[in-house]
């Protein structure tokens, strides 16, 4: 089951278009219209996520394995997984995941659970 929610970080256009600020694709979507990552949707001029409350994966990680590993060495980090991505790499580890738009999937992780879940990793 998917849980719409609108999400925060979008401009309501003319014509019920409605223009996405999560990331830098800044997509303008037509009533109808899904964006680029395949998970934000025009839903009668309004933004909704497809995903909401969706993670097709949650691990604690060594900090090292991240971009931002000079961040805080010797720490973890809790990384949560949802299908969809801006962007289309060729060769991505998760593409069968990233770029699984018709029908996303994923275990129900409210953002309370996934709180719990860090604070307990910590």
């Amino acid at each position: 089951m998917v849980d719409l929610k609108e999400t925060m970080i979008y401009e309501k256009l003319e014509h019920k278009k409605v223009k996405c600020g999560i990331c830098s694709q800044r997509c303008e979507l037509k009533p109808g219209q899904k964006g680029f990552c395949g998970v934000r949707e025009n839903m009668g001029g309004k933004l909704y996520s497809l995903v909401y409350a969706l993670a097709v994966d949650v691990n604690v990680d060594p900090i090292e394995k991240k971009p931002f590993f000079h961040f805080a060495p010797g720490s973890r980090a809790l990384s949560v997984a949802t299908v969809g991505c801006n962007l289309h790499c060729q060769f991505c580890q998760n593409w069968q995941i990233s770029q699984e738009f018709e029908k996303p999937f994923g275990k129900r992780y409210l953002p309370e659970d996934l709180i719990k879940k860090a604070k307990a990793w910590r």
